[in-house]
């Protein structure tokens, strides 16, 4: 079981699309029935995601591990590339990390249950006020 996160804590998902695969899945195979989900790896290039903008109304960017911040540059590109549907994290994702998703692009996180009980959603609200949550600010608020 996963649990969604966004910036009012933990919950229900919303998302009755499904998913397609990355691989496998070409911009034709699906053509007629624009509005999926779009499965993509951290591995895959914001470029190569292109022509599915007007078909996937979501795409979900995989965190195998927590130290690997190759999603948060996907996300980011994919938005300055003008991709404006739902961008999902699915992963190893922390809360500490929360503040870094939403700053980059994703509108909310996926998480399994064992890493949800172990960063209750306590932690996840702490960071959800995203905009101010940055040392930026905290520096300017210093000077």
């Amino acid at each position: 079981m996963t649990q969604l996160i966004n910036d009012t804590g933990f919950v229900e998902d919303d998302w009755t699309m499904g998913f397609r695969d990355w691989e496998g899945v070409t911009t034709s195979s699906y053509a007629s029935e624009a509005g999926y989900g779009l499965d993509v790896p951290n591995t895959a290039g914001a470029e190569q995601i292109i022509p599915y903008f007007n078909q996937a109304a979501m795409i979900r960017i995989d965190f195998p591990s927590s130290h690997d911040g190759r999603g948060f540059s996907i996300a980011r590109h994919l938005r300055l590339l003008g991709y404006t549907g739902r961008i999902r994290a699915r992963g190893s994702i922390l809360a500490d990390q929360y503040a870094m998703a939403r700053r980059c692009g994703f509108d909310e996180v996926e998480i399994n249950d064992t890493l949800a009980a172990r960063q209750p959603e306590e932690q996840w609200l702490y960071r959800a006020n995203w905009k101010e949550f940055n040392y930026q600010s905290r520096l300017r608020q210093n000077a």
